[in-house]
């Protein structure tokens, strides 16, 4: 296959609309914009969400709660995904990102209690669920608050 045999999949590129040339064409003269109106202009048409001046639905519907700023989003990861380290490793947020264990998130790392330990590990992360740190001490590692 060389370069200039390559071609876009059937279907998937679509001839541009070419307005404005002729009767024939079926969108001559004003070009599939009708007759004057807010839509004809240049520039014209109402903002999303505008329903012609009767109250937005947007603005009908109550609004409930509230977003906190200060919250703090964590990627978690179950004590069973830590199965697959080696005894005696220094398990840390990176090693978690590079096996793929954990998504990156903005806050750090959850260490959750889902399911059981059966390896003895250093777990270094931000933070912990209680369950979380009594298995993995009880496995006989410990756990570190960043």
């Amino acid at each position: 296959m060389k370069l200039h045999e390559l071609s876009p999949a059937p279907g998937s590129r679509r001839e541009a609309r070419r307005v404005g040339r002729g009767i024939g064409s079926g969108l001559g003269k004003t070009s599939g914009k009708g007759h004057k109106g807010q839509n004809a202009r240049a520039g014209g048409g109402v903002r999303p969400g505008f329903e012609g001046g009767q109250m937005p639905l947007y603005r009908r519907l109550p609004k409930r709660g509230f977003t906190n700023i200060f919250r703090k989003e964590f990627a978690t990861v179950n004590l069973e995904a830590l199965n697959r380290f080696e005894d005696g490793t220094e398990v840390t947020p990176e090693t978690l990102y590079g096996e793929r264990v954990a998504k990156r998130a903005k806050d750090g790392v959850k260490i959750l209690g889902g399911g059981e330990l059966t390896k003895k590990l250093t777990v270094r992360a931000q933070a912990f669920t209680q369950s979380a740190r009594e298995k993995i001490e009880a496995a006989g590692g410990k756990a570190e608050v960043i």
